[in-house]
């Protein structure tokens, strides 16, 4: 049997090879950067509407604000971390 045939270095058909690895490393990086940015950005939301006392329509509008702020943060961080851990060969 050839060891070039091995499923564990087989590629597939579009010729790149998955390294699940980089994959698992930057999902589970994301998980908990994610968590802390996102409270982060719940938390910066809740604690300006209170300091200048806003009505409930302007403290959904600082949710949404902070929450798209931390949407593009998590879209940026795993843009940087798919080029430092490449998610194929």
């Amino acid at each position: 049997m050839n060891a070039d045939a091995t499923p564990k270095t087989a590629r597939p058909a579009g010729g790149k090879q998955v390294i699940w690895i980089n994959v698992v490393t930057v999902i589970s990086a994301a998980i908990l950067i994610g968590a802390e940015v996102f409270g982060a950005a719940f938390a910066g939301s809740w604690a300006i509407a209170n300091l200048f006392g806003f009505d409930e329509t302007v403290r959904r509008v600082l949710d949404v604000a902070f929450l798209a702020l931390g949407a593009y943060i998590m879209f940026r961080f795993i843009q940087f971390a798919r080029t430092v851990e490449p998610f194929s060969r």
